[in-house]
C-alpha cells in the first residue's frame, strides 16, 4: 500500500506526471441546482447546502474556487440573454467605469483566501482562481453574434478591450498571491461548439494570443497552472491553446467528439480536467465501469484527472451518484496502483 498523499499533494503529483496514491475523487465544477434538488428530496440531508461541504458529504477532495467577475456593481445589464451591453467605442467608454472591480475593495474575499491559506499548507484543500478569458469577455460584452462581427467591424476596439482584460487579470493575480497562490487558474472561455472553434486560428492569434502571452509568464512564475475552460470539441483549438502557453484544457465533452487517448498522444506535455460521459451516470454499473475503464490508461500516465464533464445532470439521482463514487474510488485506486509501476520506472516516482 502506498502512503496516502494529502489532496494538494495527490494533485501535484498527478499534474507533474508523478506516481500518485490514487486519482483524486473530484467534482470541478459542483452540481446543477436541479440535480441538488432531486438529491435533497432523496437522501441528501436537507441542510447541506455548502458546495464543500457535499464534497465533504461524498468523501470528495475538496478544490476551492474563486470566480472573480468582471463587472463592478451597477454595471448595465444586457436586456436578454445572448445580448450585450456595447456596441462601439462609445459604448465601452461609458460602461468603463464600471468593469475591472478591484479585489481590495471586497475584503470578505481576502479573510475567505486566508482561510484557505491555512487549509493548502496543511495539504487539505487545492485552491483555484477563474477569471474570463479573451474570447469570453467580449462576448459578454458584445453580445453572442455581435461579438463574432467585431473582429471584423471592430478590431482596434476589440485589441483596447483585451488589453485593458490582460492588465486587470495581472493585478488581480498580485493582490490574490499575496494572500494565497492559486495551485492552477482557468480562464472561462467556451471558445468551442460541438463541431469546433467559433473562430479560425489567424483570428485567435491576432485578437487572443497576444494578451495571453502577455499574462501567462506572469502566472507561471507564481508556480500557477493556467487552464483553458471551453466547452465543444476543443480538439483542434488545443493546438492554438498550447502554442500560446496554456498548460490544460477543461472539461473535454465527450458528447462533443472529444478523445482523450488522442488528446494525450498529440499534447504530451498538456494537463486534462474531465472527460468522463455525463450521459452514462444514470445508465447502470456495466455502462460506468466502460466509461472508467476507457479512462483508465490514459488517467494511469498522469497529467490527467478524471471528472465528469460538466456538471451532473438532474437524470441522476442520489443512488446513482453514490454507485458512480464507489466505482470512482476502485478506478482511482487502480490508476495509482498501475502508476507507481510505470511512473516510478521511469524515473517519476
Amino acid at each position: 500500500m502506498a502512503d496516502e498523499m494529502t489532496t494538494r499533494e495527490r494533485f501535484q503529483a498527478v499534474m507533474s506526471g508523478r506516481a500518485f496514491d490514487r486519482l483524486p475523487i473530484l467534482e470541478w465544477a459542483g452540481w446543477w441546482d436541479k440535480t441538488l434538488c432531486r438529491w435533497h428530496g432523496e437522501q441528501l440531508p436537507a441542510d447541506l447546502q455548502d458546495r464543500y461541504e457535499i464534497c465533504r458529504h461524498f468523501g470528495l477532495d475538496v478544490y476551492k474556487q474563486t470566480w472573480i467577475g468582471t463587472h463592478r456593481a451597477g454595471c448595465p445589464k444586457p436586456p436578454d440573454h445572448g445580448l450585450g451591453i456595447i456596441a462601439c467605442e462609445a459604448d465601452y467608454d461609458r460602461i468603463r467605469p464600471y468593469l475591472f472591480p478591484d479585489v481590495s475593495e471586497t475584503l470578505g474575499y481576502y479573510q475567505c483566501w486566508k482561510e484557505w491559506a491555512e487549509e493548502q499548507a496543511r495539504g487539505e484543500i487545492v485552491v483555484w482562481l477563474t477569471v474570463e478569458g479573451f474570447f469570453w469577455f467580449a462576448r459578454g460584452l458584445f453580445g453572442i453574434e455581435p461579438h463574432l462581427y467585431a473582429f471584423y467591424d471592430h478590431p482596434d476596439l476589440m485589441h483596447r478591450i483585451n488589453s485593458d482584460l490582460a492588465n486587470w487579470i495581472i493585478k488581480t493575480f498580485d493582490a490574490v498571491c499575496s494572500v494565497v497562490t492559486p495551485d492552477f487558474m482557468t480562464f472561462g472561455e467556451d471558445m468551442s461548439y460541438n463541431h469546433g472553434p467559433m473562430l479560425s486560428k489567424d483570428t485567435f492569434d491576432e485578437f487572443l494570443k497576444p494578451y495571453y502571452q502577455r499574462v501567462l509568464p506572469i502566472l507561471k512564475a507564481h508556480g500557477i497552472i493556467p487552464i483553458i475552460d471551453s466547452d465543444g470539441d476543443v480538439t483542434v483549438p488545443a493546438y492554438w491553446f498550447e502554442d500560446a502557453g496554456l498548460d490544460g484544457i477543461l472539461p473535454l465533452e465527450r458528447q462533443a467528439g472529444v478523445d482523450i487517448a488522442r488528446l494525450r498522444e498529440d499534447h504530451p506535455a498538456m494537463r486534462f480536467i474531465g472527460h468522463f460521459d455525463k450521459m452514462t451516470m444514470h445508465k447502470g454499473e456495466a455502462v460506468m465501469r466502460a466509461e472508467f475503464e476507457r479512462l483508465l490508461p490514459v488517467a494511469a500516465k498522469g497529467k490527467y484527472l478524471i471528472a465528469c464533464d460538466h456538471q451532473t445532470p438532474p437524470a441522476v439521482s442520489y443512488d446513482d451518484y453514490r454507485l458512480y463514487i464507489s466505482l470512482f474510488r476502485e478506478y482511482a485506486a487502480e490508476a495509482g496502483r498501475i502508476s507507481r509501476q510505470i511512473l516510478r520506472g521511469s524515473g517519476n516516482g
